[in-house]
């Protein structure tokens, strides 16, 4: 019987969930490294045993390695992790796929559409190192923070070969993770992406004060939107009222760590869009995303009037309320 989990990891990005997963993988005993493209920015994760950065307050094992050779990122590894955003998936990986170990896997935990191209994450992937390499999605509702105290968490690990899903499966599962195994990688990549766009829309609600009933319109009328566009990809629908979908969606519209949710209050605030980026450190995924998920809907022919809404605010300049208007005024129809 083959193993079940694999046994050495290589995680590739330094920001707040490539950490905390390190964090679980060496608690399991799993030898586990990490690499960054920033060398000053790893050596003061590794010299503080803390990601100061992107989730303060915790402690990084002492049996988390670090590496800043890229010839030496992943010698050795058995699965390979790409915590790395989404819009910067090409850069890292064109820099470092003459390093990639021939047929290890792959799982990427990033949550975005590449803007141009329109590519979801292991298709970029696939692009820079053939689709011979094994690709695997790891997503669901994931604070990061969240995952750094313990608190009960779930996701899923995704992969058209339900056996590479399955390991995937076991080998992040532990007793705060519990990770379930799917095969609809269109699926969840699409909603992990698009529920960062609702949930910018979900923070500009919190930010003019709209009240919980519009939250609630949202996040019904948002989940359909997702739904719309995945299933002309090619997306199964039980994927999307599931952890993916409405889970992960949930607590990225509810969440006060959620960071597109922030973003969007701040602009429902009155702040520009620079302003409202420039509040934090973390890559705010949605506002990249929100222009993908345009082009994609124009693409497939798509309805998506909340999208486009929270395109008009980010990028026309509409007002907040004079979008909320236009969405309420919409003509009647059933459900």
């Amino acid at each position: 019987m083959p193993q079940r989990e694999y046994r050495n990891v290589s995680i590739i990005g330094d920001g707040g969930m490539g950490t905390v997963l390190a964090m679980l993988l060496c608690e399991k005993g799993i030898s586990t490294r990490m690499w960054g493209h920033d060398a000053a920015q790893l050596a003061e994760i590794e010299r503080d045993r803390e990601n100061r950065r992107f989730l303060p307050g915790y402690p990084v094992p002492e049996s988390l390695a670090f590496e800043t050779r890229d010839e030496h990122a992943m010698a050795g590894a058995d699965l390979i992790v790409s915590a790395v955003p989404c819009q910067y998936i090409r850069r890292v990986w064109s820099r470092l796929r003459d390093h990639v170990p021939e047929g290890v896997p792959i799982v990427s935990v990033a949550k975005g559409i590449e803007n141009g191209t329109l590519l979801r994450p292991t298709e970029i992937l696939a692009e820079i190192l053939g689709p011979k390499t094994p690709r695997a999605v790891l997503s669901g509702p994931t604070i990061a923070d969240e995952l750094a105290r313990k608190l009960p968490a779930t996701a899923s690990a995704a992969a058209e070969d339900a056996l590479l899903a399955e390991r995937v499966q076991h080998t992040f599962t532990c007793a705060w993770f519990r990770v379930y195994s799917n095969t609809d990688v269109v699926g969840v990549e699409l909603a992990g992406a698009m529920k960062n766009v609702i949930a910018i829309a979900g923070g500009i609600i919190d930010g003019i004060g709209a009240g919980d009933n519009c939250k609630a319109a949202l996040l019904a009328r948002g989940l359909a939107e997702i739904t719309r566009l995945g299933l002309t990809m090619g997306a199964k629908e039980q994927t999307f009222s599931g952890l993916t979908g409405l889970g992960d969606l949930m607590v990225t519209c509810i969440s006060p760590s959620g960071r597109n949710r922030s973003f969007g209050e701040r602009i429902g605030q009155g702040q520009s869009l620079q302003q409202a980026k420039s509040a934090t450190d973390s890559v705010i995924e949605g506002v990249a995303t929100c222009e993908s998920v345009a082009a994609l809907a124009a693409r497939y022919g798509a309805e998506m009037p909340i999208a486009q809404a929270v395109y008009e605010v980010l990028f026309e300049n509409k007002p907040v309320r004079k979008a909320i208007d236009e969405l309420m005024s919409r003509q009647l129809k059933a459900e």
